[in-house]
């Protein structure tokens, strides 16, 4: 079967009848100007070199090349055959801390990079990072949200990711622990599919620390890896709002808040996973490799038709002939004056 994949394009073809009849138009004006000067015998002895027969033949080589040119650009295709592809990869939940301490600095700078800035940067390029893979998005503090569920579109996620924002968010707190069973309860049925959970917290304050353990462990017991993205500085800092620092209404000090190391780490063990600190140049490189060690799945199979290209055949036609019309010259070949192929040799 043959067809074009842009046959608009061969509606282009009209032009070389066009340009064929201008060219004839030419030829025939020139001819009438070369009348008013003389007769042919004599004019055609003051132009011995001028060969009748180029023109028409250079005229051709060019339309055809041209009509190579158009067919070429409509891109023809030569035949179908069915291919099948599997593409491998496995889920992945990216649960985010929206808690308030994530608008504090991410370092032991009071006016630095905040930790929710810092965890969105690592969460993109991680994302970025992702191939063939499914991501979800889940938002915490005191309560959980599936802010998108499992998918392939990346730029959605992305972009759901950069809405978060801890100050619209009323329900405050860190509860992990729904966080994670959230995330459980949010992956494909299909077992033969790796799952992996990322949980971004500075692991402050935690609502219940052994219920958070526990979901770990379930998660790990459900065949999904847990790692941890741990955001801020070990140092505590004024957890900022609006540009000016919180105040507590009990006590009248500044409030402070500091990344737990400690508890993130337990959290990562506890799922089997590993923890990472985002400031960290290595930070993300290793939580990739660790996502490599997630066993991959088929997540999908597809068959589509692919066509055989044969535009390069027309387009390298079209280029021969273009080499040839510049060598073939307007004016005689010398050397077949001695040949006499249309004309008797007159007898002495």
């Amino acid at each position: 079967m043959f067809s074009f994949a842009y046959s608009n394009i061969l509606l282009l073809l009209l032009l070389i009848p066009i340009f064929v009849a201008l060219y004839a138009w030419a030829r025939y004006a020139r001819k009438r100007k070369l009348n008013k000067f003389g007769k042919k015998d004599v004019i055609r002895s003051l132009m011995p070199d001028v060969s009748p027969y180029k023109p028409p033949i250079k005229i051709s080589i060019e339309m055809a090349a041209l009509a190579l040119l158009i067919i070429a650009f409509a891109r023809p295709w030569g035949g179908v055959k069915d291919e099948k592809t599997t593409k491998e990869g496995i889920e992945v939940i990216i649960a985010v801390d929206a808690s308030n301490s994530m608008l504090a600095s991410a370092t032991d700078d009071p006016d630095g990079p905040q930790r929710m800035r810092t965890a969105k940067l690592v969460l993109e390029k991680l994302i970025n990072r992702l191939d063939n893979d499914r991501v979800g998005l889940i938002v915490y503090a005191g309560s959980s949200y599936t802010l998108i569920p499992v998918t392939n579109d990346y730029v959605s996620a992305k972009m759901f990711l950069n809405s978060i924002d801890p100050s619209q968010i009323s329900d405050q707190g860190t509860n992990i622990t729904s966080a994670l069973q959230m995330a459980t309860a949010s992956f494909s049925e299909n077992r033969n599919i790796g799952k992996a959970v990322i949980l971004i917290t500075d692991a402050e304050e935690l609502d219940d620390r052994e219920g958070v353990i526990n979901a770990a462990k379930t998660a790990e017991k459900n065949g999904i890896q847990l790692d941890v993205v741990g955001v801020g500085s070990s140092t505590p800092v004024p957890l900022m709002v609006n540009g000016s620092p919180m105040i507590d209404d009990s006590t009248g000090e500044v409030v402070k808040t500091a990344l737990n190391e400690d508890i993130a780490a337990d959290i990562a063990k506890a799922g089997k996973g590993i923890y990472v600190n985002a400031s960290n140049a290595d930070a993300l490189s290793e939580l990739g490799k660790q996502l490599d060690t997630v066993k991959k799945s088929a997540l999908e199979s597809s068959v589509y038709s692919q066509h055989d290209e044969l535009f390069p055949i027309f387009a390298w036609i079209a280029l021969a002939l273009l080499i040839v019309n510049i060598l073939v010259l307007d004016r005689k070949i010398g050397w077949l004056d001695k040949f006499t192929f249309f004309k008797k040799e007159e007898k002495k």
